[in-house]
């Protein structure tokens, strides 16, 4: 049974910096694709960002050159630098696993199991 656990979220100022973390349970990390999700109050889930199961990462546009996803398989932790926030990036942060070795597009109904998220929130 795949359980993943977000943590890291909390509230800073614009331009400041967040590091969330994902800790994965419960299955063969490696070998499945890992992804960052964010949803807002009355807005659909988005995707943020995904890093396939060989490594290849994936952004939105919005926040290219300012988030990174990376993941330490030994420790089975996903994880999501995020500098130079923004109040347009407060969102509810969640973690998710796909089975899919190469992941299209980021997608939520690509992947299969969820964290409960951690809040992210940006103050002008």
């Amino acid at each position: 049974q795949v359980q993943l656990v977000e943590s890291g979220g909390g509230s800073v100022q614009a331009g400041g910096s967040l590091r969330l973390s994902c800790a994965a349970s419960g299955y063969i990390f490696s070998s499945y694709s890992m992804g960052w999700f964010r949803q807002a109050p009355g807005k659909e889930r988005e995707g943020v960002a995904v890093i396939e199961r060989l490594g290849s990462t994936k952004y939105a546009d919005i926040v290219k050159g300012r988030f990174t996803i990376s993941k330490d398989s030994a420790k089975r932790t996903l994880y999501l630098q995020m500098n130079g926030l923004e109040p347009s990036d407060t969102a509810m942060y969640y973690c998710a696993s796909s089975p899919l070795m190469t992941v299209a597009a980021l997608a939520p109904s690509l992947f299969t199991s969820w964290g409960p998220g951690t809040q992210v929130t940006v103050s002008s």
